[in-house]
């Protein structure tokens, strides 16, 4: 009896080794955008994965957040982040930090089981369900990183508010890799509500026009919720090839949409169709410098395109330097900024693609407001 136990537990155990994977390749460090691609499990297990992930637990501000910009598969910025950590200031969704970084601890875990990862985790979903404002709005930066700074904005911009958003819906879902994670019904609950206030401030931010919805700004006060100056080149503004187009994607997506969202889309879709730039297309060149430039030209027949500001008074393309000054046309900015920034898009068409589709299975239940 005892030799047939031993047997089988022999079998068992080698029947198991058999299906995990071990790690014998070289360790060579990977940087943190490979690493974010990365999706097979035999990877996971690797000490590479070990190696960004003990990274990011080591680097975790005591606020939960993590500091954006860092490659925590080769150099962090550790003198930087050291520097946070006394300060407490610089946990940020700017960019895709924090909620990045949860994600790839969910995948670690999910994978290695190692403690240190969920709890990193949970200090990152307990900041981000902190940091989120009473009226839904989730600032760039908590705390924020001065008195009256932008940072402390509702921030649209870079769609960091609506990628936190889509982030707690899938923990709410218990999506995998969250599923492993074993969350407490009150927490999935708590991200759901947090989803809810976030759409719920989103609607609220909406710019308004003698009565009627439009779009949004890159960034929204904390308090009067109007549209927000950041950057010296980001003045109060309509913004549409852009932050806008994102928000109503993700107001596409409700399953069971109030008439508050469906006026909401309408608006924005009609404010789009009424400001796109027709008959224009962008040039690129050798300037006077020999620097590669581009201008705006007219071309007959060319696919629209929107300017990333129009500002609020007419609703005409609005352009900034470093100097803070509005400009109408993209060739009065210096060279840096020109260059440096996205002024034009087109996305704003495959929304209103998106749009008709969507408009021909749901605007019919509701009567909307006169042409």
């Amino acid at each position: 009896m005892r030799k047939s136990i031993v047997l089988l537990l022999f079998v068992i155990s080698t029947t198991v080794s058999a299906q995990i994977p071990v790690d014998t390749v070289p360790f060579v460090p990977m940087s943190w955008k490979q690493a974010m691609r990365q999706t097979k499990y035999e990877w996971f297990i690797t000490k590479q994965a070990r190696a960004v992930a003990d990274s990011i637990v080591k680097y975790q501000l005591p606020t939960g957040g993590w500091v954006k910009n860092q490659d925590w598969g080769l150099n962090p910025d550790s003198v930087y982040i050291s520097e946070c950590m006394e300060t407490g200031i610089g946990g940020t969704i700017d960019n895709g930090a924090t909620y990045q970084e949860m994600e790839f601890l969910a995948k670690m875990y999910y994978y290695t089981n190692l403690i240190a990862y969920r709890v990193a985790f949970l200090n990152g979903l307990n900041y981000l369900l902190s940091m989120q404002y009473e009226n839904g709005g989730w600032p760039q930066f908590y705390p924020p990183r001065g008195k009256d700074h932008y940072s402390s904005h509702i921030t649209f911009n870079d769609n960091a508010m609506v990628n936190v958003m889509k982030f707690l819906l899938s923990i709410s879902r218990n999506d995998e890799p969250y599923d492993m994670l074993w969350l407490k019904p009150e927490q999935r609950e708590a991200c759901k509500r947090a989803y809810d206030k976030g759409v719920e401030c989103i609607l609220d931010c909406q710019i308004m026009v003698d009565g009627q919805p439009t779009v949004w700004c890159q960034q929204h006060d904390e308090v009067t919720l109007k549209p927000a100056q950041a950057r010296a080149y980001e003045l109060p503004s309509f913004c549409a090839a852009g932050e806008t187009v994102t928000i109503v994607e993700l107001l596409l997506s409700l399953p069971d949409p109030s008439e508050r969202v469906i006026m909401a889309i309408d608006g924005a879709i009609r404010w789009l169709e009424n400001h796109k730039i027709e008959g224009k297309a962008i040039e690129r060149y050798t300037n006077a410098e020999g620097q590669p430039d581009y201008r705006v030209v007219d071309r007959a027949g060319a696919p629209p395109m929107w300017a990333r500001f129009y500002d609020l008074v007419h609703g005409e393309p609005l352009f900034c330097g470093r100097d803070g000054i509005p400009r109408k046309h993209v060739e009065e900015i210096e060279y840096e900024r020109r260059n440096g920034y996205s002024w034009f898009g087109t996305q704003p068409q495959r929304l209103i693609n998106l749009y008709k589709d969507w408009s021909a299975r749901v605007l019919d239940q509701y009567i909307l407001y006169d042409e």
